[in-house]
């Protein structure tokens, strides 16, 4: 298997062998090889249907019946590689050669590599391309690097300022305290103070306990798991009881989530039914829907509790056996490697949760959750000892 995009004839080439037939893209239009402009160049593929598109201008090849998951083990390699003999014949057209130019800003499955000396694994032979203190990134929200003698400064745009235009003007003066993010509100031309877990109040200064953590919409916890390495991660199992009157939200995610090659099994709502999703490997994501309309309640809880034992998926809602399916009769994938990571209600701020799932689920949780425990753990999870944020006191009311 491979994917490799390449500049052929002065054309830009996507070729991808998903292990069966080698799909070949070619740009409509020819690369501006003058040295001094910039393109913008989107290729992959969805399943074994490739896309490319150079500057705006698109060419799709429609999938055909046939094999849909690229299995590499290789290092990914930029400009070139490190011995040419390591190229399939089939995934360029004439002999190999390294590429010539300035590449920035490398994003992959929504994750961007970090061009830097000290970031990628390995390398030979590359130099900074402009030569100037100037990078695309060194002046955030679209401000402008001008270069000087003692460096470079930035000019910011009208709505953010700081050395490199990294500061909202609205919380230039903000009062939140150190246990709080400043998030801008430039509609009302202020601001507000999202609180770390623990911590409530309109800037951030009252400290809280809590058992039973409220999620408003835009909360989220991240738990890591202090057991991970001991764990046996063929029979894996999560349950927790939670409470909303929402038809849409996401649970819990165990997982990185860092990008679409993790492991994880996932619990929310979707369509006001509950939505259980796990991927033992391969992005081979298997959902299992409840059957029956989920009753959203206010204040009803409900008790819920996933097992996996290998690829046998076992969902229990309220105590009754509500899925039972063998997600994988092959046995390729049989562990759950979820790096010790739990989320739940949501994610980090400003990862929006159907991008992060890949529209598996498409609203942070809204409601409450308790008595979290993972595998047969004899005690919960100390929520209030994890990562998070906006999380408030559920302990009152129901």
């Amino acid at each position: 298997d491979f994917l490799c995009i390449s500049l052929v004839n002065g054309f830009a080439q996507l070729r991808y062998n998903l292990g069966d037939k080698t799909v070949i893209l070619q740009t409509l239009q020819k690369v501006h090889a003058n040295g001094n402009t910039w393109h913008s160049l989107h290729a992959g593929r969805v399943g074994n249907e490739g896309y490319l598109d150079l500057d705006g201008i698109n060419v799709t090849q429609k999938a055909s019946p046939g094999m849909n998951a690229l299995d590499t083990h290789t290092d990914f390699f930029v400009g070139g590689v490190s011995s040419l003999n390591l190229v399939n014949p089939m995934a360029i057209e004439n002999e190999p050669t390294g590429f010539t130019g300035c590449i920035r800003e490398i994003v992959v499955n929504n994750r961007e590599l970090k061009l830097t000396v000290a970031d990628p694994k390995g390398g030979a032979n590359i130099g900074d391309c402009d030569r100037t203190d100037c990078g695309y990134t060194v002046c955030k929200n679209n401000g402008t690097c001008l270069v000087e003698n003692s460096g470079f400064s930035c000019s910011c745009p009208r709505e953010w300022t700081g050395t490199t235009c990294e500061q909202s003007i609205h919380c230039s003066q903000n009062m939140c305290g150190s246990h709080a993010l400043c998030i801008p509100q430039p509609s009302s031309f202020s601001y507000t103070c999202v609180c770390a877990l623990g911590w409530t109040g309109k800037y951030c200064n009252n400290k809280i306990k809590f058992y039973i953590a409220k999620f408003v919409g835009n909360s989220y916890i991240k738990y890591t798991d202090p057991f991970y390495a001991k764990r046996d991660l063929q029979y894996s199992r999560l349950s927790l009881n939670f409470t909303t009157n929402q038809t849409e939200g996401l649970i819990a995610w165990m997982g990185k989530s860092e990008n679409e090659d993790n492991d994880f099994l996932a619990i929310g709502l979707a369509n006001g039914t509950l939505k259980v999703v796990i991927n033992l490997g391969e992005r081979i994501s298997v959902p299992l829907m409840h059957s029956k309309y989920f009753t959203c309640s206010v204040g009803r809880w409900h008790f819920i509790t996933v097992v996996q034992n290998q690829t046998c998926i076992k969902v229990y809602l309220d105590e009754e056996l509500i899925l039972f399916e063998d997600i994988d009769p092959q046995r390729k994938y049989t562990a759950l490697n979820y790096g010790g990571i739990c989320y739940f209600g949501g994610f980090e701020i400003g990862r929006k949760v159907n991008t992060v799932t890949t529209g598996l689920f498409q609203k942070e949780f809204i409601g409450k959750i308790k008595d979290v425990v993972l595998f047969q753990d004899s005690k919960k999870i100390q929520l209030m000892k994890a990562e998070g944020y906006n999380i408030y006191d559920g302990n009152s009311g129901n």
